[in-house]
């Protein structure tokens, strides 16, 4: 009787450790498993701040918005111990694509830093440039963007549209929009269009040199301004998601209404991030999920 009771014991010690392994496998299955690219397009106010992530785990922030409020962001989407960033981009140094990323220069080790290299007026313009110089000290890599810039990480390619030439050393005095970076992300069949604040001048200019644009997502220019999102560069680009990074109430009427009844128009879906909060998006190169997260 000892002997059958040792024996059950026995083997049902054994059934534990099997269902036990076999957790342990499926867990280092699924830490194996496929990523996906994610790019989130973040809650932060009346500005641009985007975080993206590649299947491959390199991470890229485009702009950082108006505040420091991005290393929040970055603290939910990153190990607690790593402070660290592969890529940087300004696209333009205006206050609310700026300010963010000099809090951000302060905390993290940045491998490259892409901005555009135009001259500007103000004491934040100068606190940009101490910053770069450091981190270029500490062995930051920084590069002037211009149509030739190209990213690429494994399977993910971005290319840049804007601007056309380099404009390092260039004075641009208050008014620097359409000096914007912008850019094109493609990863499988999916693609990703991020425009900065450029206007439809700009956006003509892209569509009259016959480049693709057409992407899934579209990352809508200057937070809805009505000098942006013409119709020629709405059909050029298809998009079926715009994405409109405002915030809430903000005094500029932003997005305009005109802007929203085009995107209406051409039957885009439309997300925002002052009502849906940062907006994720997933995708495994053949589909794309989004995700606001309020």
């Amino acid at each position: 009787m000892a002997l059958t009771l040792k024996r059950k014991i026995f083997l049902g010690l054994i059934a534990i450790f099997i269902l036990l392994n076999f957790f342990v496998w499926k867990e280092v299955f699924a830490l194996n498993g496929p990523h996906y690219l994610k790019v989130d397009v973040l809650d932060i106010g009346q500005g641009d701040s985007i975080f993206i992530e590649t299947p491959n785990m390199r991470r890229i922030l485009i702009d950082g918005g108006p505040d420091s409020a991005v290393l929040g962001k970055l603290s939910k989407r990153l190990p607690f111990w790593n402070k660290s960033l592969d890529v940087v981009i300004l696209t333009h140094p205006d206050q609310d694509h700026l300010m963010g990323l000099l809090s951000v220069l302060k905390k993290y080790k940045i491998d490259y830093i892409l901005w555009t290299g135009i001259v500007r007026d103000g004491g934040n313009y100068q606190k940009w440039l101490e910053l770069l110089a450091k981190k270029q000290k500490q062995g930051s890599k920084i590069i002037i963007a211009d149509v030739n810039t190209k990213i690429i990480s494994g399977n993910v390619f971005v290319d840049t549209f804007n601007p056309v030439e380099n404009l390092e050393g260039r004075y641009f005095g208050k008014i620097s929009n359409d000096t914007g970076i912008v850019s094109r992300l493609l990863y499988g069949k999916n693609s990703f269009l991020f425009t900065a604040d450029v206007s439809s001048k700009v956006e003509e200019g892209i569509v009259r040199d016959n480049i693709n644009l057409a992407s899934d997502v579209l990352k809508v220019p200057h937070h809805g301004s009505k000098y942006s999102s013409s119709e020629v560069f709405l059909q050029a680009v298809k998009p079926k998601f715009a994405i409109i990074s405002v915030g809430k109430d903000n005094t500029y009427g932003h997005p305009t209404q005109e802007v929203l009844q085009k995107l209406q128009k051409f039957g885009i879906n439309i997300f925002r991030t002052d009502r849906d909060g940062d907006v994720e998006i997933i995708s495994d190169g053949e589909n794309i999920k989004i995700h606001p997260i309020k």
